[in-house]
């Protein structure tokens, strides 16, 4: 396990501005960072549209340097004076601010590929430690658990389906392959990707069977899709309740992991006190 190192009275005080929330300058960056992060955002956003990138594109190429060098310093800022490192870099948070920056100097090899700056919003995800809304983390946390361990299921479920899907495709294929709707089911992935779009409910409607025989088949399909999606809905519902039932509220504010006994006084995994939770 990596060691904590010893800050200097400046790294301290950088420390205690970028990555605590408790105090009236910390919080003060944090919101400045968040304005930052939406309005980087809305730049991309604005970017891609047509019209706008034709006559602001020279603003819209200074904002995002701008805004990436930016989130470049403060990137770096980080690492000086995070206690771990390499814990950082490595954490959540740590890959989502890298990834945040990356896609506009990659611009300058792969023309367009600043619009991956986009991801820059899931840094807003800090909103929930910045106002104290730490049981809104909580409640994802159950959810995120819920679905993991419900993935096996919904594994097979899907497994079930796709041969489901193979199968009904095929069988349209050979139905409405000699009829008015030959040339919709001009093959049998033309005829999964039917079947896919009914079985969900989609319906776009760009391929639909025209003979009777068909059509009995598409109606089939369509009232067993409504009972095909209710299956996933239970599976993580089950789980749902089980981990709501299981996990403890009680969270580490370092790795933001729970599960603590009620008396527990250090974070079991990274060793954080759990005495201000």
């Amino acid at each position: 396990m990596q060691k904590d190192r010893k800050l200097s009275p400046f790294q301290a005080k950088l420390y205690q501005i970028i990555f605590e929330a408790d105090t009236p300058a910390g919080k003060s960056f944090d919101i400045w960072l968040m304005i930052m992060i939406v309005a980087s955002v809305l730049t991309v956003f604005l970017e891609s549209i047509a019209s706008l990138r034709a006559e602001y594109s020279t603003l819209f190429f200074a904002l995002e340097w701008v805004f990436t060098i930016f989130f470049t310093v403060e990137y770096v800022v980080r690492i000086y004076c995070a206690f771990r490192p390499i814990r950082y870099i490595r954490s959540f948070y740590g890959i989502i601010d890298l990834l945040s920056i990356l896609p506009t100097y990659l611009s300058l090899l792969i023309p367009g590929s600043q619009v991956g700056a986009v991801i820059r919003v899931l840094r807003l995800l800090r909103v929930f430690r910045i106002f104290k809304l730490e049981g809104f983390l909580h409640h994802g946390n159950v959810i995120s658990t819920a679905l993991i361990r419900s993935r096996r299921k919904i594994t097979l479920f899907l497994y079930v389906v796709l041969l489901i899907v193979v199968v009904i495709g095929s069988l349209m294929y050979l139905i409405e392959s000699n009829g008015p709707a030959a040339e919709q089911f001009s093959s049998i992935p033309r005829g999964i990707y039917w079947a896919i779009v009914t079985i969900t409910t989609v319906g776009y409607g760009d391929i639909s069977p025209a003979t009777t025989l068909g059509q009995l088949v598409a109606a089939l399909v369509m009232i067993a899709g409504y009972a095909i999606i209710a299956v996933p809905t239970g599976i993580v519902s089950a789980e749902f309740i089980t981990a709501s039932r299981q996990t403890n509220i009680k969270r580490c504010r370092e790795c933001l992991k729970d599960g603590h006994d009620e008396d527990s006084q250090y974070c079991k995994y990274c060793g954080n006190s759990l005495l201000d939770l």
